[in-house]
């Protein structure tokens, strides 16, 4: 019988593994990313206090195109960044949140950066 590998698990698992290394802190919030199949999502968040400082996502207002391609991808990542310097953050740290830092993951991180946060 041959086992199948639960990508969902194995995920988590990458995840848990990257934010034993990775935290948040006032000064150097924890920029942290999620995508589905439709959509992608980003968060930074103070890991010490325990909030979600701003967010984006291919879900908000603003928002306009497709979230499941790399130009919403950049776009999203543009979009936390100018959330982020409206609250007065520009250094952060990244969590991939277990993906591979490749494709949509990596394409918010450079519209991030693009947009001005430094990580």
């Amino acid at each position: 019988m041959v086992k199948r590998l639960d990508r969902a698990k194995a995920r988590a698992k990458r995840h848990l593994r990257v934010r034993n290394k990775v935290s948040g802190t006032p000064e150097c919030p924890r920029l942290n990313v999620f995508r589905s199949s439709k959509h992608i999502y980003a968060q930074i968040i103070d890991d010490v206090n325990g909030v979600t400082l701003c967010a984006a996502s291919s879900l908000s207002k603003g928002f306009e195109g497709n979230g499941s391609n790399k130009e919403g991808a950049r776009k999203v990542g543009e979009m936390i960044a100018k959330a982020a310097a409206d609250k007065g953050i520009e250094n952060v740290v990244f969590d991939r949140g277990g993906y591979l830092y490749h494709g949509r993951v990596q394409e918010l991180a450079d519209g991030a950066r693009e947009g001005g946060l430094k990580f």
